[in-house]
């Protein structure tokens, strides 16, 4: 076949997908896997016949893509502003779509308010754990959030969920374990706060690959949301979250030129492979992706190119292998996964930012 390509290892898949379902249901817990991490309809219905309760999405285009292959019970993880998307999710809820939301601002849930349809609207309640993005700091103000919108007859107020995105600004397994300690300490201590004010959090949801199984066990969390893990990547290998051998996603590319023996370029670029070199500041990563050979480094990507540094480089019409930093922007950018057993899966809500 030609490259550059982005290949799936359906046998390393379908063992990750199981793993983490095998985890879920080990702690019981349930899990809501995070779809944009492959976009791909079908590693989503593996997801749920492997026992997903239902899934995450970041954009209304994944719920409209995911809900038109069936799946019907989605958690939109991302605030819902601006008339378009109102009419869009209403439409979704309209067609049977189970579409629960995720709100931090009084603006956020009036919105919901204003979706205008003819039963209470599912909302969970985002957290700041620490990774300064969205959701409100533990403490009063989130509380007198929390009352007001369990106060507002069109919202049903059903938890709290947060993201610990900052574990990939991590060094080390001991720094990513504590952040997921302390991922599902905070969200505990939330709800058993919540209930001593009489505000039921029935669903407390935490969700980033490094962190779920540190935090996910803890009694009192009730949901996970790992996205990455059905591919994992070379940052979960950096952290130490697996080793490459788990990974199940690698772009295959062709050697185009040698223009002297310390530099081989390869037809695949930051197009291909994302400019992704080290997520939340991470420097643990060296290069734009780990490569099979330890004496090469992928040191530098133009929009085509790919320059590979080192001793003993491939030659020219070569194939090499690369297993992405980051593999959720790399799958964004492609049309299609290859199949390792043949075949192809097409990415049915690449694109889908909106």
């Amino acid at each position: 076949m030609d490259t550059p390509r982005v290949v799936v290892s359906v046998k390393r898949l379908r063992h990750n997908i199981e793993d983490m379902a095998d985890f879920a249901r080990s702690k019981g817990v349930k899990l809501r896997p995070h779809v944009k991490a492959h976009k791909t309809v079908e590693i989503a219905r593996m997801q749920m016949d492997a026992g997903a309760s239902g899934i995450t999405v970041s954009k209304l285009g994944e719920a409209e893509v995911m809900f038109g292959a069936g799946i019907g019970d989605i958690l939109l993880a991302y605030p819902l502003i601006g008339r378009e998307k109102l009419a869009r999710a209403r439409a979704l809820i309209q067609s049977g779509c189970q579409l629960s939301f995720v709100v931090d601002s009084v603006e956020g849930a009036q919105a919901l308010l204003d979706l205008g349809i003819s039963r209470p609207v599912d909302v969970l309640v985002e957290v700041d754990s620490g990774l300064q993005r969205c959701g409100l700091l533990p403490g009063q103000e989130l509380v007198d959030y929390c009352r007001w919108l369990a106060g507002q007859p069109g919202l049903n107020l059903r938890g709290i969920m947060t993201h610990a995105g900052h574990v990939y600004a991590c060094s080390s397994p001991e720094e990513v374990e504590k952040i997921g300690k302390e991922e599902a300490s905070i969200m505990i201590d939330v709800a058993s706060r919540l209930g001593q004010q009489g505000i039921a959090a029935e669903v407390v949801s935490i969700g980033a690959t490094p962190t779920v199984k540190h935090g996910g066990g803890h009694p009192g969390i009730t949901e996970i949301r790992p996205g990455n893990y059905v591919f994992y990547d070379a940052m979960q290998v950096a952290l130490g979250v697996v080793d490459a051998q788990r990974c199940s996603l690698h772009v295959e590319s062709t050697v185009v030129s040698r223009p002297n023996s310390k530099r081989a370029v390869i037809d695949a670029g930051a197009k291909v492979l994302a400019l992704d070199a080290g997520a939340h500041g991470n420097r643990l990563l060296s290069g734009y992706g780990l490569l099979s050979d330890q004496r090469w480094c992928l040191a530098r990507l133009s929009e085509e190119h790919g320059i590979i540094e080192g001793q003993d480089l491939p030659e020219i019409g070569e194939t090499i292998k690369i297993i992405p930093n980051h593999a959720c922007p790399v799958v964004n950018l492609a049309d299609e996964l290859v199949l390792s057993h043949g075949g192809s899966w097409p990415v049915a809500a690449r694109g889908k930012s909106r």
